[in-house]
């Protein structure tokens, strides 16, 4: 019971399924970057009167499937996504769909997941991956961010498909159906879409939390936390600045280097010397992006401590807020002018 599914490994797992599963229903010329762009994979957003595992709740990311179904509905291609009460109807049902021949992706939790290494487990359910085939009573399993194809038993698929907590994936299955080809034409508008939307939620969701209003508003209160907070608390709260930035979907740096890549590419499509100069603001926010998760670890490891760490902890944020604030400014205005 196996697909002739292609695995490939990739940056981030929703971007990664995505593009995993349109390429098996015959749509090859979508890349990561496309799929990140097209999905507008962009968001920041920082709730402080939150708080997450005793941390500061902040989002890099935007809400779990969405990329899937934005840049799928953006090219005409229709999806399935279900969830289930039932442990035995999800498994009877990706079963089912499997022996159909088809890919399924499936959102899990990481903390079971057999194959990641200890430290790189935690509880965080939002996690993706592709079923494509079984085989001896085991499912074939495609996570986009291994660099090959694994194996899962019944009973671990089952679990982490099943994981409890925030963001629950209730067993969730999604695939494509099979399309008619996409043509240039919808792909650029795709892409004209995409870069719209993030355009919206970069700079004009309203308020001071989210977008690059909320990075700003986040660099001046970590300049706060080592007098409010006390050293040791602080320090775990850059931690969690840290894990969510680059480890729960790569949301600092590696979704900017990943945004400058679809710019790119989107210059294959347009012609518009300014995406290629914009995709080299995104690549020096990514940079700074980085930078910052290094400041950061640095103190709440103990290298670093002073006040002055933690401002220039929260100066990075702010030039950070600084850069992306122009370039989407410049963005909006270029995208209006692709057709």
């Amino acid at each position: 019971m196996t697909s002739n599914f292609h695995h490939a490994q990739s940056a981030h797992c929703e971007s990664g399924v995505t593009r995993n599963l349109l390429q098996n229903i015959g749509v090859t010329q979508i890349t990561e970057p496309l799929v990140f762009g097209m999905g507008a994979g962009l968001f920041f957003i920082y709730i402080p009167l939150l708080k997450i595992s005793g941390g500061p709740a902040l989002a890099f990311r935007s809400v779990p499937g969405i990329i899937f179904k934005r840049t799928c509905h953006s090219l005409g291609i229709k999806i399935i996504r279900k969830k289930f009460s039932s442990k035995e109807k999800a498994k009877e049902e990706l079963d089912k769909k499997l022996s159909e021949g088809m890919a399924i992706g499936c959102q899990v939790g990481v903390y079971y997941l057999p194959y990641f290494p200890k430290e790189y487990r935690f509880h965080f359910n939002a996690h993706n991956i592709v079923v494509f085939g079984k085989e001896d009573g085991k499912y074939l399993v495609s996570d986009p961010i291994m660099e090959y194809p694994t194996y899962m038993t019944e009973y671990e698929l089952e679990r982490v498909r099943f994981a409890k907590g925030a963001l629950a994936p209730r067993g969730q299955i999604y695939h494509t159906l099979a399309t008619a080809p996409i043509t240039e034409e919808r792909i650029k508008r795709a892409i004209i879409k995409g870069i719209k939307l993030n355009v919206f939620h970069m700079l004009k969701i309203p308020g001071a939390f989210a977008g690059v209003n909320g990075i700003a508003f986040l660099g001046k209160r970590i300049k706060n936390w080592r007098d409010k907070l006390g050293s040791e608390k602080a320090g775990l709260y850059l931690a969690q600045v840290v894990r969510m930035q680059e480890e729960i979907g790569t949301g600092g740096g590696g979704f900017r280097y990943m945004y400058g890549a679809f710019l790119q590419e989107a210059y294959n499509y347009f012609q518009h010397d300014e995406l290629m100069k914009l995709s080299e603001e995104f690549t020096k926010a990514g940079d700074l992006w980085r930078t910052a998760a290094v400041q950061a670890s640095g103190i709440y490891k103990g290298r670093l401590g002073t006040q002055e760490d933690y401002n220039i902890m929260g100066d990075y944020l702010a030039e950070i807020s600084l850069i992306e604030k122009r370039a989407f400014t410049k963005l909006a205005a270029v995208n209006k002018q692709l057709k």
